[in-house]
């Protein structure tokens, strides 16, 4: 019996937009079904929402498998739970060590897609940063056997991510919405509480390796954060609450240059708003507050939130909210 064995490992980065790497492939795609072993124990995960689309994968790609919205849904759990593997077994008739990377670059991005769950979504993808990729496979007669296993880097810790979860079910219920609230006061409440309750890291600011700063956790508990933080707490207030937003990220222009940056998108009677309580706060103004593109004029954005596609499924107000 021949066997042959063989492994890569690699590590993605995924702040902010991620970089979506595909190869195109020729011939043939091979089609598979995975099976997944996920470190279990670990404790406080928020419960599953499947969501209510099925998920297409690249054409481009030349594996592809028949359960893709199941595998993606697995991902996604496992990164809740903050599992520190997920692990990927799966079967083929060929050689597809180079396909890899590129497939699991589009499942993770599928795993960060927004869903019915407020603590998934945007939320999730801003509590981590990156992962690590390690894979392989062994051959044995022509079927290859291969095990995938992503690392992910998580900027929170379960216990952390409970403690956010206990507080904004207690900032929602102390705000009272009932059902004749409408999603403007709602916007305008959460963003006050964030306003008033949040201050800028300064300290931190360029501490690379101080990760908590751009988390809900430090913006709700610690108090303290920097854009990324007081976005993704926007965000998961503003979902919790029923109103349809998202973080987005490009660069801001000041009269120092220009620099990274995070907003928000919220929406109010079907039309999408630019809503930054960062800069806010930090001017002491609202002058960004629920503002079309074109108010908001130092504000660029990222090219994976300035596609047809993205501008279509966001379409943005013509003016200003009053």
């Amino acid at each position: 019996m021949d066997k042959e064995k063989a492994r890569e490992s690699k590590r993605v980065a995924a702040r902010g937009n991620i970089e979506k790497r595909r190869r195109r492939g020729t011939g043939w795609a091979i089609v598979a079904a995975l099976v997944f072993s996920i470190g279990l124990g670990m404790i406080g995960w928020r419960g599953l929402h499947t969501p209510s689309y099925h998920y297409v994968l690249s054409e481009e790609l030349r594996l592809t498998f028949t359960n893709a919205d199941e595998v993606i849904q697995q991902i996604r759990t496992g990164l809740q739970r903050h599992d520190q593997r997920i692990r990927i077994r799966f079967t083929t008739g060929t050689d597809h060590m180079a396909d890899i990377s590129a497939l699991v670059q589009e499942l993770m991005e599928f795993a960060y897609a927004e869903t019915e769950d407020p603590s998934q979504g945007d939320y999730l993808r801003y509590q981590t940063g990156g992962y690590e990729l390690e894979y392989g496979y062994e051959e044995s007669d022509g079927v290859y056997t291969y095990e995938l296993v992503i690392t992910p880097d998580y900027y929170t810790t379960p216990e952390q991510e409970e403690t956010v979860d206990e507080a904004v079910r207690e900032i929602i219920q102390s705000m009272r919405f009932g059902r004749h609230t409408d999603d403007a006061e709602k916007v305008r409440q959460i963003y006050q509480f964030v306003y008033d309750t949040v201050e800028y890291d300064m300290v931190h600011r360029n501490n690379r390796k101080y990760h908590l700063k751009t988390t809900a956790y430090a913006a709700l508990v610690r108090k303290r954060a920097v854009c990324q933080g007081y976005s993704v707490l926007t965000y998961r207030l503003l979902r919790e609450a029923g109103v349809n937003a998202r973080v987005i990220t490009g660069t801001l222009k000041d009269g120092e240059g220009t620099e990274h940056h995070a907003w928000n998108l919220v929406e109010i009677d079907g039309a999408w708003y630019n809503l930054d309580v960062t800069w806010n706060k930090m001017l002491e103004s609202d002058a960004y507050y629920l503002k079309t593109d074109r108010s908001m004029e130092d504000h660029v954005r990222d090219e994976a939130f300035a596609t047809e596609t993205f501008m279509a499924q966001y379409p943005m107000a013509a003016q200003d909210y009053e």
